[in-house]
């Protein structure tokens, strides 16, 4: 019989480019520059301005993290309006896709470890919620992250610093700031002290729930039928539009509901129809 040597799991390797590179930093594996840059620059990134690093240092300090390299807390905080506007073309897209990474895998451990007796359909429903944009941006502006972003002119002009779809994303790529700094340990630490709570959230007090799902699982089993969502109209510039939309269950109609997007006003009209059902049954919501 012949057996396999199981490999130790560490933090996976980062791409060497930019003068990034894998070292052991104090118990967990981090990233060093080489020795062309310091902590607060890295190559490829421009330089930080002394009043933009004094705001970043205090900030560290609300989140109770402290970087060794600061400039990939600053990458983590620059939207790509910025890069749309300017060169070099930098922004916090690509940090934001290893952060939604971090984040699924450090819920999904949450979840498992906790909810032993729960089924895989069951977990999937509580983390879809606890990673949406309603919940993260939350977060976000519980840390402050609106008062610290960059932004193109633009996209400042036109409310961004207060969009949910964008603090949501700065706050996936703080989380994969933090893990790039401090490796997967202290960025376990982080995610999982904000995302317990949420967990905590939905399944004990039930602040969010998913009411497009709760509304259709009702409606199949108890009248065989799904919930129809219909728009009743649009307004706004498309930068900044406003959607009214209704649901129909047969020939019962909710709503209309207004939302920023279609899906949240979707969730709003299915959360009156929801209730509505449930009530007139003399359940509790």
């Amino acid at each position: 019989m012949r057996f396999f040597k199981i490999a130790k799991i560490t933090d996976p390797p980062l791409i060497k480019s930019a003068g990034i590179s894998v070292c052991d930093v104090k118990g967990g594996r981090g990233i060093s520059v080489d020795n062309r840059h310091e902590g607060d620059s890295l190559a490829g990134l421009p330089a930080i301005g002394m009043e933009r690093k004094k705001r970043l240092l205090s900030f560290q300090k609300t989140i109770s993290v402290k970087f060794k390299h600061i400039a990939l807390l600053n990458l983590a905080l620059t939207h790509c309006s910025v890069s749309n506007e300017a060169r070099p073309h930098y922004n916090n897209e690509r940090m934001e896709f290893l952060g939604d990474a971090i984040l699924g895998l450090v819920t999904s451990a949450l979840l498992y470890k906790r909810f032993a007796e729960k089924p895989e359909g069951e977990l999937t429903k509580i983390k879809a919620v606890v990673v949406s944009d309603v919940v993260l941006s939350g977060i976000a502006r519980e840390l402050q992250l609106d008062t610290m972003l960059l932004l193109g002119r633009g996209e400042e002009s036109t409310g961004g610093r207060n969009k949910s779809a964008i603090l949501a994303d700065a706050l996936e790529a703080l989380f994969g700031a933090v893990y790039l700094d401090c490796g997967y340990t202290q960025a376990f630490a982080f995610v999982s002290r904000y995302i317990t709570k949420e967990i905590d959230n939905v399944v004990d007090k039930r602040r969010y729930l998913n009411y497009k799902s709760l509304l259709q699982e009702f409606c199949q089993r108890e009248f065989k039928t799904c919930p129809v969502y219909k728009l009743v109209k649009s307004s706004g510039p498309d930068h900044d539009r406003t959607f009214w939309v209704k649901v129909a269950v047969g020939v019962q109609f909710f709503g209309p509901c207004m939302g920023k997007n279609k899906k949240a006003a979707e969730q709003d009209a299915a959360k009156i129809a929801y209730e509505a059902f449930k009530k007139k049954r003399g359940e509790i919501v």
